[in-house]
């Protein structure tokens, strides 16, 4: 296979420094268009393989990929599905020897960005290849001056990491709806707030709202306002964190913890940008772009009906997803270290850093509780040692400490609400009319605290008791 060869311009391109991953089994070609682009700016990194690729493409960030759309293993645009699946926001760009016009048809309906059939104009590989990495955004993977002020406090050197951020930071420009998914301690909302500040909404408001923390009762009121002597104890007028955040974002957290009735009126908000007060008769129009993040599985509790499937959708406009930290693992020393020096200064201490085996045995542990059990570990060494390094003894205890730490204030309240309610209806041997007189709560809204748990009262009367005890083991 073989391309024209019109005389190489030594302007550089547009994006001069991008990373570029050329795939073909045609050597000759592939050394030919490296020597090409190359002479343009570009690095280069090759492959001959689709498998060899996803390799490359594991090991090294890309800014651009370019594949032949015939391959020794397997269709070019399978590689492309294999892409899209786990580098959405990547363009690539194919290549063959035997297009047809309904094959460009297809590829690109596919979302490819470009197909070129060999022979083909070099002039129009460039060009085809500036357009693309200006699409996908000034923070291109391979752009090492790219300004980093708006991811202020990720820290990462992780390819998954940085798949994600050059996702978010895409997306920021826009304004549609985004859903963060992710275990507890991922740092969903320091990926919230870095999607903020890259937005045009920087210099407004950002409004956090954990909605798992707010008690149900008060949630409407805090989210939308409430007039003076809308209830007992409105003593006041009090303006919504909603209206608060006019002009900016409002990052709701835990968004799979608001209850089905206040989920109603979200939608509501969101449709007709407008929120109406607690007690008022009339509604204010606001302009705010919708920010959300769960840990939650959503899509079972749609299937369960704890979660509005016409909600899921207005928030699932583009969806994120955090990697847990042992997806991570390479990350684990330069959080470490990070930590340490924020906390040597917290505690007036002149710490270097980990000893060699302290540091190895950060990295070989387990993180259920991800980032934020990392730093509890790293603080509770800091706050004990004596010495510049810390020892493998500090960092040994530190992970033999109880994990409650690493959960958040959320988790841990839910996991009180079941323990408490297991308590209740094995002392009432499962008969729920006592079991809410107990917990001073009526049995429609004691069923569904039963519901948000998945606990059946029938199970803890007479030899259900076993089932609930095993079940309960399973939990912990």
């Amino acid at each position: 296979m073989k391309t024209s060869q019109p005389a190489t311009s030594n302007t550089p391109a547009p994006h001069a420094g991008a990373h570029l991953l050329l795939v073909d089994d045609d050597t000759d070609l592939l050394r030919l268009l490296s020597m090409r682009l190359r002479a343009s700016g570009y690095r280069i990194s090759t492959a001959e393989s689709a498998e060899a690729a996803l390799t490359c493409l594991a090991v090294e960030r890309f800014g651009l990929v370019v594949s032949d759309v015939r391959l020794p293993d397997r269709d070019g645009l399978v590689l492309f599905e294999d892409i899209r699946r786990a580098y959405p926001a990547l363009p690539v760009i194919l290549l063959t020897a035997h297009g047809t016009i309904p094959d460009a048809v297809e590829a690109t309906s596919r979302g490819v960005f470009g197909y070129l059939t060999k022979p083909f104009d070099s002039k129009a590989l460039l060009d085809k290849i500036a357009q693309a990495l200006q699409i996908s955004g000034p923070t291109h993977a391979c752009d090492e001056r790219t300004d980093i002020s708006w991811r202020d406090g990720i820290i990462s050197h992780s390819n998954h990491m940085a798949t994600v951020l050059d996702e978010a930071r895409l997306v920021a420009a826009s304004d549609a709806s985004i859903l963060i998914r992710g275990d507890s301690g991922t740092g969903k909302e320091l990926l919230a707030r870095a999607i903020h500040r890259a937005s045009p909404r920087a210099d407004e408001p950002f409004i956090a709202i954990n909605c798992g923390a707010i008690p149900e009762q008060l949630l409407e009121s805090e989210l939308f306002g409430h007039v003076k002597g809308a209830f007992t104890g409105a003593a006041t007028a009090n303006t919504g964190l909603f209206q608060a955040a006019n002009r900016g974002t409002v990052f709701l957290d835990e968004i799979g913890d608001m209850p089905l009735a206040l989920q109603v009126k979200l939608l509501r908000v969101l449709q007709e940008r407008a929120v109406r007060p607690v007690g008022s008769s009339r509604s204010e129009p606001i302009d705010v772009r919708i920010l959300s993040a769960t840990h939650r599985d959503l899509e079972l509790a749609l299937a369960d009906g704890q979660f509005r499937e016409d909600l899921f959708y207005r928030l699932n406009v583009v969806s994120l997803t955090l990697p847990t930290l042992d997806q991570r693992r390479e990350d684990i020393p330069l959080l470490a270290n990070h930590f340490l020096h924020v906390l040597a200064r917290k505690y007036h201490k002149r710490l270097r850093g980990f000893a060699p085996e302290a540091l190895e045995a950060l990295a070989a542990a387990a993180w259920p509780g991800n980032i934020r059990q990392l730093q509890n570990v790293v603080e509770q060494a800091c706050a004990l040692s004596t010495t510049p390094l810390i020892p493998l003894a500090l960092v040994e205890r530190a992970l033999r400490g109880p994990s409650i730490e690493a959960l958040s204030y959320a988790e841990a309240k839910l996991r009180f609400e079941r323990n408490y309610l297991i308590q209740l209806l094995k002392l009432t041997d499962g008969n729920v009319s006592d079991a809410a007189r107990l917990a001073d709560r009526n049995r429609t809204e004691f069923y569904r605290l039963l519901q948000r748990h998945a606990l059946t009262p029938s199970l803890f009367r007479g030899d259900g008791t076993d089932v609930v005890r095993e079940r309960q083991q399973e939990y912990h």
